[in-house]
Parts: C-alpha cells; sequence; structure tokens
C-alpha cells in the first residue's frame, strides 16, 4: 500500500510543478489554488508513504516520478525540447525507480 500512496504522491508533484507554469507566478487565483493544493497533499502523501519505506528510497521515487512525469508534460503541452539525449536520460531515471523498487522489495 505504501508503493501506491507514494505512486499518487509523485503524481501530485507532477501536477504542482505542470501547475506552477498556469498560476503564472501565483497571478492566477483558481491554477494557484489547485497547484498549492496539489503540493500539500502530494508531501502529505510522500510522509505516509515514509512511515513504512526507507526515506531514501522513497524521496528518490517521488523525484523520480516527479522529474520524468514534469519533464514529459512539459514536451507534450508546452513544446519543449525532445533530443534523444533526454530521452535517454529520462529514460535512466526510469530505470533507477524501478531498480529502487526491485531492490527494496
Amino acid at each position: 500500500m505504501s508503493w501506491l500512496i507514494l505512486c499518487l504522491a509523485g503524481l501530485l508533484e507532477i501536477g504542482w510543478a505542470i501547475g506552477l507554469k498556469y498560476t503564472e507566478g501565483f497571478t492566477r487565483f483558481w491554477p494557484s489554488v489547485a497547484t498549492v493544493v496539489s503540493l500539500l497533499v502530494s508531501f502529505a502523501l510522500l510522509g505516509i508513504a515514509m512511515r513504512s519505506l526507507p526515506v531514501g528510497t522513497a524521496y528518490a521515487v517521488w523525484v523520480g516520478i516527479g522529474a520524468v512525469g514534469t519533464a514529459v508534460l512539459g514536451m507534450l503541452l508546452f513544446g519543449e525540447p525532445t533530443e534523444p539525449l533526454r530521452l535517454v536520460s529520462l529514460g535512466l531515471i526510469c530505470a533507477g525507480i524501478v531498480g529502487l523498487k526491485l531492490a527494496h522489495g
């Protein structure tokens, strides 16, 4: 169950990271509210997951999910670069996330 909670926390991290773009420097009310709520819930779920997962593993997986998801959505939503090296690097982050999960059991 902790892994599911951690994955949800990571997805919400993607939400608040992408949401920051839509807040336009926190000048837009509803995108700002959604971003802050997503941030708070993401942190809370990360804390819950850390009750039974090692802190280093949980944090690395949370950041990895957020980084990869945010980068991919940046490419899809905002036309950010999709060079091969960037895609390979994101794949390596994914491999690291899988490795941490396999190492924990």
